[in-house]
């Protein structure tokens, strides 16, 4: 899906959601109101194209982003080290408006453009990246917010799991996210996974999905609270419950850590 697509998509999907009464602009950073999270994946091919992706985002990219009052945002690239790792940027926002009038307010900030010259400038035989994949979701009732781990403000050593859960249909999809509601998550919350977001995939790939991100120390202590959540009687009463029964094809786990410049 190109830009002016993703961009058409989300004027039709902010028309519906006005329709149906839901969060206007004016009323979106409540706290009762459910963010919106881009999740943008750069696929690279070499250190050079992760250094100028990385770079971009912390040295023009965030802080324009922050200028728009647009913050928490994460920088995150593959836990193992490689020629191709990705690169993930996620962004929240308080409306799909806001979302949508990105475009233009990058383009009309000049120091965004300044900052980011060299990156856009890039010729097609020597690009930045390979290509960019991006999904638009909304957070989960559970979850309305993205939660920052303590261990940035302690600036320590931490992984995050991102996790995909794919369905076999759009009810299966959402029969997942109630479960999610219906205990999971605070329940993650408890045995320490630390969770950061919770999320439905509006406009993506591979859909219907939903995806969500833990958290830990190191991938001991992650694995023991797993363990915690797999092992509990809450878990144990959900997943034997058969309204939930099939509710998800597939899962993708993806370990990742931060960039320079990340602010989750």
């Amino acid at each position: 899906m190109n830009a002016r697509t993703l961009l058409h998509t989300t004027i039709m999907l902010a028309a519906l959601v006005s329709l149906e009464q839901l969060p206007t602009s004016a009323l979106a950073a409540d706290s009762t109101q459910s963010q919106y999270y881009e999740l943008r994946v750069y696929s690279t091919k070499s250190e050079e194209q992760q250094r100028l992706v990385s770079d971009y985002w912390q040295n023009a990219a965030i802080p324009a982003y922050n200028r728009m009052d647009i913050h928490t945002i994460g920088l995150f690239t593959e836990l193992q080290d490689s020629l191709t790792n990705k690169i993930y940027v996620l962004i929240p926002y308080d409306s799909l408006e806001v979302f949508a009038a990105i475009p233009a307010r990058l383009a009309a900030d000049t120091t965004y453009q300044a900052a980011a010259a060299d990156y856009m400038a890039r010729s097609k035989s020597n690009p930045a990246y390979e290509r960019i994949e991006s999904s638009l979701n909304v957070a989960f009732d559970g979850m309305k917010k993205l939660a920052v781990p303590s261990s940035l403000a302690e600036k320590k050593p931490w992984i995050f799991e991102l996790r995909t859960y794919q369905s076999s249909s759009e009810s299966k999809g959402i029969n997942k996210v109630k479960m999610f509601n219906s205990g999971e998550i605070p329940l993650m919350q408890e045995v320490g996974l630390c969770p950061v977001f919770f999320a439905q995939t509006l406009v993506g790939s591979q859909m219907p999905n939903l995806v969500y991100m833990v958290s830990g120390e190191n991938m001991g202590e992650h694995k023991k609270h797993w363990e915690g959540f797999f092992g509990a009687p809450v878990w144990k009463k959900l997943i034997g419950d058969p309204q939930y029964k099939g509710n998800v094809s597939r899962v993708i786990s993806i370990f990742l850590k931060r960039q320079a410049g990340s602010q989750i």
